[in-house]
């Protein structure tokens, strides 16, 4: 979805004012003041909007921690729309009939709304019920890897292709398990992916949809990013522990990225995840 410019408008306005000579006619000399005043008027560009949701629900912690962050970016505008209770593992479900939805908080106290159904419900009742018009949907960060073949089942992979497949682009971020999970560097990696592509956030022009997956490390550290396809068949390893003390270079695909202590990144298609 582009996002919506505004024009600045440049008003200016010249007055000039003579005097004449003496009544005598005593032919003095004429004087004249001349005022000019020009009034500039610029409005800035409108806020990007980014609208946050998760499938932990509005009590998960890396949603809280990711949405501080977000809203410290400039020029960035954060709404909160998720379920009221945890949903994980349902994919891009969606509830038939009437959606219910309240007034809530983060544990932060950012004002949220929670919403009586599924993550892909939470992306409905944001664009559908209460008419936001977001340029960018983020859902996350969630607790437990989503790479590989589990993509297709995350309901935070789920509310952000939810979102693709309206024109929105979208960003799923996971936090791989351990214990306890590293919330810190799956918020860091969402932020980085963020204002380094908020240009093309801006301009309509990014990847419809992101799978992010940022290992937790029990020892070691995170290798980097990488941006790999995402595996497309299961290896038996998607929930094994991550090692980050690996040596592996050039992993194939998403999952063999994540599981060898690199934050994996891939494009996705949002048709083929339904």
């Amino acid at each position: 979805m582009p996002r919506r410019s505004v024009l600045a408008v440049a008003l200016v306005a010249t007055f000039a004012l003579a005097s004449c000579g003496d009544d005598d006619g005593g032919g003095g000399d004429g004087s004249g003041d001349t005022a000019e005043q020009a009034a500039s008027t610029t409005t800035a560009p409108a806020p990007l909007q980014i609208l946050v949701t998760n499938d932990d629900g509005v009590a998960g912690e890396g949603m809280d921690l990711l949405v501080q962050e977000l809203d410290d970016i400039p020029d960035v505008e954060v709404t909160v729309v998720a379920p009221a209770e945890n949903q994980s593992g349902t994919g891009d479900r969606t509830t038939e009939g009437e959606i219910q939805y309240d007034d809530a908080e983060l544990a932060s106290g950012t004002p949220a709304t929670a919403v009586d159904g599924f993550p892909a419900d939470s992306v409905n009742v944001a664009i559908q019920e209460l008419a936001l018009e977001p340029d960018l949907v983020v859902s996350g960060v969630n607790e437990g890897q989503n790479e590989g073949v589990l993509a297709s089942v995350s309901g935070t992979v789920g509310a952000a292709a939810t979102a693709a497949r309206q024109g929105i682009p979208a960003v799923a971020v996971s936090q791989g398990l351990a214990d306890p999970l590293d919330y810190a560097s799956g918020v860091e990696a969402a932020v980085t992916w963020i204002t380094e592509h908020l240009d093309e956030y801006e301009s309509g022009e990014a990847d419809p949809l992101v799978n992010i997956n940022v290992p937790t490390c029990a020892t070691g550290e995170l290798r980097g990013t990488v941006e790999v396809p995402a595996a497309t068949e299961s290896t038996g390893t998607e929930l094994d522990p991550v090692d980050c003390t690996s040596t592996l270079e050039d992993p194939a695909n998403d999952t063999e990225a994540f599981s060898n202590g690199f934050v994996a990144v891939s494009v996705l298609d949002p048709e083929t995840l339904q």
